[in-house]
């Protein structure tokens, strides 16, 4: 029988794109003519519940509640405005997926849309108002944002009054985190469906009708997706019985290695690790007939007498990047996603406002030492660029596939020279793109660099500073010092690309001291104005991360060395300071939300936290120096030498001195913003015509430095004199970079 199969992202993920799993196993399945859809079921769900005949059906199943149950204010304040609510969703979420803008005109004079306990949070700290805090952004943001608390309001609601497990981006994700044992998950799925349950079988109902799929395949990339894809797989197994279960993804690959309950295959036939092209295409091969050789599997879980086995007896090896296909979004409903603005931080907006297409510069981490991470693991540790001309390739693909040229690249780290030679080649090929990733800061990333990649579409990068403090970045080997990340994040910021950093507080043995320093550090680098946005997480431990697989190196006991029977991934530890790391959190993001909007640099740093702190060690003006430091200005003779302009218009005039007279030449260049002119001798002037145009981005060939010094000595003298000229000053501003 030729396989159909059909690839599910359960509910909830992001509501503004889709999380690309599936696209980029569908665009693989494509390169083996193996017929597949896709459906992102959150997405789905969210807009059958959003919609008046959602809302109605939903008052109207928890109106008894009312009458037998303590519930609070809010809820019965949204109670009581059902039908504000009912009246005006489908013009809100139909604002919310761009299809209609004028109603920002209505939201924004705050008398249109109902409100309740969200609304209260528009007085944001130190006096911060909405009108503040939007600034310029413009009305669509302000609405935006106005019609985001509205849909939390209605959140609120659901996790009150109907169901406790709701939430946007996750469902149910308490009984996907830490579930070492399936207890708790198994007798929560022995419970009559919820509300959003019966949702998502409907849904699931009619999509099995339509594809008649033989094999099912469940995508499951976080905690807050297990929940809702084990009720998909238990109705699929109930009433189609024939239909093979897979699940696969992030949370199997991190948290699943170590599976050995066999009730987890009442649910699912298969759960498959890491890569899934080449565990998918052995499961959608044939069924072996009698006296042939049995399947295959490439890492895979299944049930056998009774007992969970892993295969991996597969002889086919992974794929390479270059062979997977390009991710293929179609059958997913990309008009329907919805952009929100939760809060106002310029990189979370990023990741739920708009829609993007996610591509990969390389699998894994060029990296691939930061201790916290899961670098003993495939999808870190091994590492396989994309060759540029083949991301251009997919690029085009998707824009022409999808009408969207929004790219964030998911990378772990995208590595600096590959993503120079993307940007050489998106400029090369004139293509309109909007793009963004994740990055180390580290050195390559010199201020031409940046430059290079902002004329290409780059329009932020995020980045992990961790903790600020370069004994522990030492300890985390993250390979930087914060001298070098301020520096790198002032490239950025003089290139007009947004800066995110990652921050993290309670790294095994992390003094108090090194907290409140490492708070220092980063309202300097939010002073300096180098870094727009950040966010700060607590460390987690990790099963197979080194600190997880070598606590004792890193001063940490675990609480148990017990492997659970289903999920294994966080550890429970005691930290030898025996500091409680819990508490330092508020004033941590309390301070960076006002750093974030470019006040509260003079507070004492002691007046963000309600408990006695130590005084920084941090020099006030330590970030300032390490910004003043000169950069070298020796060239190496290998660097790459492109210049992004255009042709110069070109005159000759006589420029004559004390009866002394010679050739000069004016060349006048035009770019996107203003127009400007350098006058050299003619000689070096009509080199400098050729040159230009030799090493001009739409090249193929790349000069380097070497090459181009060579090329001027052949006619003329010193070079070194004519290079640090001021001709040469003036294009090195307007686009001759140094790569």
């Amino acid at each position: 029988m030729k396989p159909k199969l059909l690839l599910i992202t359960p509910p909830f993920t992001q509501l503004n794109t889709p999380y690309p799993a599936t696209a980029y196993i569908k665009g693989f399945l494509n390169t083996k003519n193996i017929d597949s859809v896709q459906a992102d079921l959150g997405i789905e769900v969210i807009l059958k519940l959003f919609s008046k005949e959602g809302l109605r059906d939903l008052f109207q199943v928890q109106s008894f509640r009312f009458q037998v149950e303590e519930v609070s204010d809010n809820s019965k304040r949204i109670f009581a405005l059902q039908e504000e609510y009912i009246k005006t969703i489908d013009s809100v979420i139909a604002f919310l997926q761009g299809k209609n803008p004028t109603l920002a005109l209505q939201i924004c004079q705050e008398d249109y849309l109902p409100e309740a306990s969200r609304f209260a949070q528009l007085e944001v700290p130190n006096d911060v108002g909405i009108d503040w805090a939007f600034g310029t952004m413009g009305t669509q943001d302000k609405a935006k944002h106005l019609a985001t608390l509205y849909l939390e309001d209605i959140s609120d609601f659901i996790v009150e009054c109907v169901d406790a497990n709701f939430g946007f981006s996750r469902y149910a994700e308490r009984l996907g985190r830490s579930a070492n044992s399936f207890d708790e998950l198994y007798e929560a799925l022995q419970q009559e469906l919820t509300y959003i349950d019966t949702l998502l079988i409907a849904l699931l109902k009619e999509r099995i009708e339509t594809v008649q799929p033989n094999l099912f395949l469940i995508s499951v990339p976080f905690p807050g997706n297990l929940y809702s894809a084990f009720r998909a797989a238990q109705w699929v197994k109930k009433y189609y019985p024939h239909i093979k279960i897979s699940m696969g993804g992030g949370f199997p690959n991190t948290e699943l290695r170590s599976l050995s309950d066999p009730r987890v295959f009442e649910f699912f036939d298969f759960i498959t690790l890491d890569d899934g092209e080449v565990p998918i295409e052995e499961l959608s091969s044939p069924d072996p007939s009698e006296g042939e050789e049995p399947r295959r599997y490439k890492r895979t879980f299944l049930l056998e007498n009774g007992k969970v086995v892993y295969k991996n007896n597969s002889t086919k090896p992974d794929y390479k990047q270059s062979q997977v296909g390009t991710p293929d979004y179609s059958d997913l409903l990309l008009d329907k996603y919805i952009s929100v603005i939760e809060i106002v931080n310029p990189m979370h907006r990023m990741w739920s406002d708009g829609r993007w297409n996610k591509l990969t510069m390389a699998h894994g981490c060029y990296w691939g030492k930061c201790t916290f991470c899961d670098i003993s693991l495939d999808y870190i540790k091994v590492y396989e660029p994309v060759a540029a001309n083949l991301l251009c390739d997919r690029i085009e693909e998707m824009i022409e596939k999808t009408g969207q040229n929004g790219f964030h690249f998911v990378d772990e780290a995208a590595p600096p020279a590959l993503m120079r030679a993307l940007a050489l080649e998106i400029l090369r090929r004139k293509l309109s793109v909007t793009w963004w990733t994740n990055i180390r800061f580290e050195k390559s990333f010199t201020a031409d660099l940046c430059l290079l990649l902002k004329a290409s579409g780059c329009i932020a990068v995020s980045g992990g500073l961790e903790v600020a403090s370069d004994r522990l970045l030492q300890l985390i080997d993250k390979g930087v010092t914060v001298e070098q990340v301020a520096k790198v994040t002032q490239h950025f910021t003089q290139a007009g690309i947004m800066v995110h950093a990652y921050l993290m507080y309670g790294y095994p043995t992390q003094t108090i001291q090194e907290t409140i320093d490492s708070l220092e550090m980063v309202r300097q680098l939010f002073e300096a104005g180098v870094l727009q946005s950040g966010f700060w997480h607590q460390f987690a431990m990790t099963a197979h991360s080194p600190v997880g697989m070598y606590p004792e190196k890193f001063g940490v006991v675990k609480e148990t060395e017990a492997i659970g029977t289903f999920a294994n991934n966080d550890i429970n530890y005691k930290d030898k300071t025996g500091i409680d790391h819990d508490t330092f959190s508020f004033g941590l993001k309390k301070s960076l939300f006002n750093f974030m909007h470019g006040i509260c640099f003079d507070y004492p740093l002691q007046d963000w936290f309600e408990f006695k702190i130590p005084k920084t060690k941090i020099a006030e003006d330590f970030i300032f120096n390490a910004l003043e430091n000169e950069e070298s200005l020796t060239i190496k003779p290998t660097a790459k030498v492109v210049w992004l302009g255009g042709k110069p218009a070109v005159e000759y005039f006589t420029k004559s001195k004390k009866g002394n007279s010679w050739e000069m030449i004016s060349l006048t260049f035009h770019d996107k913003k203003e127009s400007f002119t350098i006058q050299t001798n003619k000689a070096e002037g009509e080199w400098l015509v050729t040159i230009l145009n030799e090493i001009a981005v739409s090249n193929t060939k790349v000069y380097s430095f070497q090459e181009i010094k060579v090329d001027f000595e052949k006619n003329l003298e010193d070079f070194e004199l004519f290079w640090y000229s001021k001709p040469i000053h003036i294009l090195r501003s307007y686009g001759l970079l140094i790569l």
